[in-house]
């Protein structure tokens, strides 16, 4: 592996007035060495990590930094700008500049290397040697620590100086004469007094601490260091336990049993918050953590000195339990939607095709057949064509109650269940449809977090889970969906499926871009969940509006897998190696109906493979209602185009948006030149002799 830094990526005369610009010039050094495939890529990460929260720190310094999937290893770029360039931070512009970038698989090694640095950052001996350097090639392996920050800055030709020893020198006074005999040792006094034990020194005041950021790369460690160096100033014992991006090493369980106080000094959810309940608590965010840790500690031994405790924390619910260090609140909320979904979609799945089955055995008046548990002739075709429609409407029929109930259970674990499901099953009984249970998911779910937070007696905390919570939290749901907010979102519903039965000419059209630009932006995301839970639910009172809109939500999500398959078949060199692979079983994917199948693809080139996947399938969504396409099922792909109205042209409107995408990424990628700054004249070989595009 490459030195972190060389003196190629050393620039001692800055000359950007932004930090924009600064990280830019930076970067173009990172790329002129093929530390960095595509330049526009990485400073679009390097932007976004600066958009949740400024990088600038007391004392001038500036640490723009970002993990990236164009990064090749672990780089840093150092730049010193003499006027001084703002990065935010609250006591003016930063004269010492540091674009870190990892890379974004980097192992914890690399991030400790990062980490190392970043502790540096709070040695002042160490910013002063960067402040005072004439040669990069020094200021290189200061911060690579090849270099001492003590030793002076040599002039740049002049010799160094050898330490050479006089000859002739006397040897150390300890050495010229013999140590001296220990004397005998003497025959114990047994009538001698028995001398007093010492007085045990009274333990110092121990503090344990979390320290995390969006990134994990520089304030987590930053924080960590200043917090130590404050409890050694204020003879008090800091262990600092680093959530980073690369994960974290939790403290001994002991040490934080035996703690006095605890401080979190983070910017993301900290993990396995429960460890430190019941403790004295200080809760700040990282910065405070560099900028005043003596404060800090002198809170929490304050509140130490009162008694105060951080409440008991509720148990991390299921979704929450793998959470990445950089998760917020907003990635927590979209991973409860998803978990809602994803245990309604296999429901959706099995009933839509039953119901689907059944119309096509018996036709669109079978849902008006007596139930079969009365009337079932096993020799007539329409018994069976009822029978899987009775089965598909049951299985249906749990749609809303396993969307809210599993909304909850993301959110607040098994107590959340019970007051879920009785939420969706009340959005059903007053018509509140899927947005009902999408609210009551989320409403059940807040109940029962706000319950856990309740201090409770060691002797209730048994029957808690089982009988205190679920019967509270379904009260409080039950009440809410009932009496307050079950009628408005009912009144919605009913609104939106009026408007979808009436939908022509071009406000059908509108609706079918909407719906395709909504399938195609995340493809199989939140937004993609939304639009096709919008057009399941309009299956379980179906009407011509609501069968056009699963048409065309279905139509848009086979768009994108399709397209991307046929554009690697069409211009496989615009591609590597593994997208071309991932187009073969881009096909079936996409003729299944599967979205995801164009994951890969966006993944490792999102500015160009989304807005094309949003364009094909804006047009077909359009031409799909245009052309009053309907469908009865709610899964399926190609395999269900009997079930569908106008088949030959809902295959045409598939074919034009298809058509539309693959133009785009084709044209697209084959606009895309190597970065100036980064030449390669030799386009690089995938292994199979096959050039791959930059």
């Amino acid at each position: 592996m490459s030195e972190l830094i060389t003196a190629e990526l050393v620039d001692l005369d800055l000359s950007a007035e932004t930090k924009e610009a600064a990280a830019r010039s930076l970067a173009e050094r990172m790329a002129a060495s093929g530390r960095v495939t595509d330049l526009e890529g990485f400073l679009a990460d390097v932007a976004a990590r600066e958009a949740q929260m400024p990088t600038g720190l007391d004392g001038g310094i500036g640490i723009p930094h970002c993990r990236s999937e164009h990064v090749t290893e672990p780089t840093l770029a150092f730049g010193r700008s003499a006027p001084g360039i703002d990065f935010g931070a609250p006591d003016g512009p930063a004269d010492l500049i540091f674009l870190i970038a990892a890379p974004a698989g980097g192992d914890a090694d690399h991030l400790s290397i990062l980490s190392t640095l970043a502790r540096q950052l709070m040695d002042e001996t160490f910013t002063g040697a960067l402040r005072s350097a004439t040669a990069p090639e020094r200021t290189a392996a200061l911060i690579r620590g090849d270099a001492s920050a003590a030793e002076p800055d040599a002039e740049p030709g002049a010799e160094p100086e050898p330490a050479v020893a006089e000859s002739g020198a006397e040897p150390p006074a300890q050495a010229a004469e013999p140590a001296a005999q220990a004397p005998e040792p003497a025959e114990p006094d047994q009538r001698a007094e028995p001398t007093a034990a010492p007085e045990p020194t009274a333990a110092p005041f121990r503090i344990v601490a979390i320290t995390s950021c969006p990134t994990g790369i520089a304030h987590t460690y930053m924080a960590a260091e200043s917090l130590e160096k404050a409890g050694q100033a204020a003879g008090v014992e800091v262990f600092v336990e680093t959530q980073g991006s690369a994960g974290f090493q939790r403290l001994d369980p002991q040490l934080i049993a035996d703690a006095d106080g605890v401080i979190f000094a983070h910017d993301v959810e900290v993990r396995e918050k429960e460890r430190f309940a019941g403790k004295p608590t200080v809760d700040v965010g990282v910065k405070a953590g560099i900028n005043r840790p003596a404060e800090l500690i002198a809170e929490v031994r304050q509140k130490a000195a009162h008694g105060e405790t951080s409440a008991p924390p509720r148990a991390a619910a299921p979704m929450d339990k793998g959470a990445e260090a950089s998760d917020n609140y907003a990635t927590r909320l979209r991973k409860w939607l998803m978990t809602g979904v994803s245990y309604m979609v296999p429901f959706v799945a099995a009933g839509g095709l039953l119901i689907a089955l059944a119309f096509a055995i018996g036709g669109y008046t079978i849902n008006k057949a007596p139930s079969v548990a009365e009337h079932f002739l096993w020799t007539e075709s329409a018994s069976w064509a009822a029978l899987l429609f009775q089965i598909g409407s049951v299985a249906f029929g749990f749609l809303v109650p396993v969307l809210a109930g599993f909304i909850a259970y993301g959110m607040a674990d098994r107590p959340g269940l019970v007051p879920g499901f009785v939420g969706g099953a009340i959005a059903l009984t007053i018509n509140a449809g899927f947005l009902g249970g999408l609210i009551a998911g989320l409403l059940a779910g807040a109940v029962v977090m706000a319950i856990q937070r309740v201090r409770i007696p060691p002797v209730l905390r048994g029957i808690m889970p089982v009988v205190v919570i679920p019967l509270i939290s379904s009260a409080i749901v039950g009440f809410l969906m009932f009496l307050v907010i079950g009628k408005p979102i009912a009144a919605v519903q009913k609104g939106l499926t009026d408007w979808l039965s009436g939908l022509t000419g071009a406000n059908a059209i509108i609706l079918g871009v909407i719906l395709g630009l909504m399938m195609c932006f995340d493809l199989g995301g939140p937004l993609n969940k939304v639009a096709y839970a919008f057009a399941v639910g309009g299956l379980a009172h179906p009407n011509e509006g609501s069968l056009k809109v699963m048409a065309a939500v279905m139509a848009a999500g086979m768009v994108p897998p399709l397209a991307m398959a046929l554009a690697t078949t069409l211009r496989g060199r615009l591609f590597t190696k593994a997208e071309r692979e991932n187009g073969k079983a881009a096909w079936v994917l996409g003729a299944s109906f599967i979205t995801e199948g164009a994951i890969p693809f966006a993944a490792a080139d999102p500015l160009r493979v989304i807005p094309s996947a949003m364009a094909g399938g804006a047009v077909t969504g359009a031409l799909s209602m245009a052309f009053g396409c309907t469908l009865r099922a709610p899964h399926g792909g190609i395999f269900v185009v009997p079930l569908i109205g106008q088949p030959l042209l809902y295959l045409l409107a598939i074919a034009a948006g298809v058509g539309v995408s693959t133009a785009l990424v084709i044209l697209l990628k084959g606009l895309r030149k190597p970065s100036p700054s980064h030449p390669s004249p030799a386009p690089a070989d995938d292994g199979a002799g096959v050039p791959v595009a930059a």
